[in-house]
């Protein structure tokens, strides 16, 4: 086990600027999840953690030994693909045990890693089998021992279950994270899927462009998003935003059609100035009177929750979310009401948070 530490971490290739100046220091034994649309980095980062790729400038420490001119075997880490990358040919003991033979490792000590290791995972009667005769859920495990073997410092995740279906995603996001718990091994796991990371995470960094856009526990992120992209990127349904401008008392913002919503003290900016106003589906309300005023455009009814599309008196549409038993119908007019506590203001050019 040991902590990672990123300083100033760039990469270019030419011209063109991948990486704009990584900054993080990650604790021992702690889960990090790396989240961000594609090409925004994320993979980059993992891979030049791991020493597959190299970096521009910066520095990058694991166990608080600088790592920059270590080859990957040399670093201490173990790296679990989205492919797998597993041998057609060998057997999944034979798999496990491949990295340990290479690195010179004697044979008692081999099985006896790969013993404990098929039996924490659930593998033990499928060590003699071949990848081909596993589902996709036993590839990932076996890919994920032949790390664990290697009893390494530090796990690195590649989007490790984006091939597999949505419930063995599911399960096997479960899995990962009560291993990661028991082992106690700092782990970095890049996705980009938002709810694996929310659910996953210590903390997270979501990307955006080769920025960190915001690192922090994923409650808080999703509570008090720092941009308007961390807060749109992180929810589903993702956070509503419509256009206004700030009112002349400062605690209220102007929508169209001259509708004030209150907001509360604290706002940064000059009356008039445009900025975004955000708030999530959960937010929302049905009140007899309110701000935001429209049409019932589309109800999906869900089970426990249904979410109801509302086409606003200004042209934009919002999401809200209620309870599954509420009965709502396409047509229908709705008033809703976001409480001011739960609104979120972003100035519209840098996007930054405002309130």
């Amino acid at each position: 086990m040991a902590t990672v530490t990123l300083a100033g971490v760039k990469k270019s290739f030419g011209d063109a600027h991948i990486l704009h100046g990584i900054d993080c220091a990650i604790q021992d034994g702690e889960f990090i999840v790396i989240v961000g649309p594609s090409g925004c980095g994320k993979s980059t980062l993992l891979r030049i953690v791991a020493g597959l790729e190299t970096m521009t400038a910066g520095t990058i420490e694991i166990g608080g030994r600088v790592v920059n001119d270590l080859e990957p075997k040399d670093r201490d880490i173990a790296m679990v693909f989205q492919n797998y990358a597993l041998y057609p040919h060998m057997t999944v003991a034979e798999n496990m045990a491949y990295g340990l033979k290479n690195r010179g490792i004697d044979k008692e000590q081999i099985e006896a890693r790969v013993q404990n290791a098929a039996q924490i995972l659930q593998l033990g009667q499928y060590l003699p089998r071949r990848p081909s005769q596993l589902s996709g859920g036993q590839r990932q495990r076996v890919a994920m021992g032949r790390a664990i073997v290697r009893e390494p410092a530090c796990f690195l995740f590649d989007e490790p279950l984006s091939n597999l279906d949505a419930k063995l995603r599911v399960q096997m996001r479960v899995e990962i994270k009560k291993l990661q718990q028991k082992l106690g091994v700092t782990s970095i796991y890049v996705t980009h899927d938002q709810v694996e990371a929310m659910t996953m995470a210590d903390r997270l960094i979501v990307m955006n462009g080769g920025r960190a856009e915001q690192i922090g526990k994923p409650l808080d992120l999703y509570a008090r998003p720092a941009s308007q992209f961390v807060a749109g990127f992180l929810g589903s349904p993702a956070m509503n935003f419509v256009p206004a401008t700030i009112g002349s008392d400062g605690a209220s913002v102007e929508l169209a059609g001259g509708i004030r919503v209150p907001v509360g003290t604290g706002v940064t900016g000059k009356a008039g100035a445009p900025v975004v106003l955000g708030v999530r589906p959960e937010h929302l309300e049905v009140a007899g009177e309110g701000a935001l005023a429209g049409t019932v455009e589309v109800v999906e009814a869900l089970g426990a929750d249904t979410l109801v599309h509302v086409k606003l008196a200004g042209g934009e549409s919002v999401i809200a979310r209620f309870d599954g038993s509420t009965q709502v119908a396409v047509g229908d007019k709705l008033t809703l009401a976001p409480n001011s506590s739960d609104l979120h203001l972003f100035d519209s050019n840098t996007g930054l948070r405002l309130n």
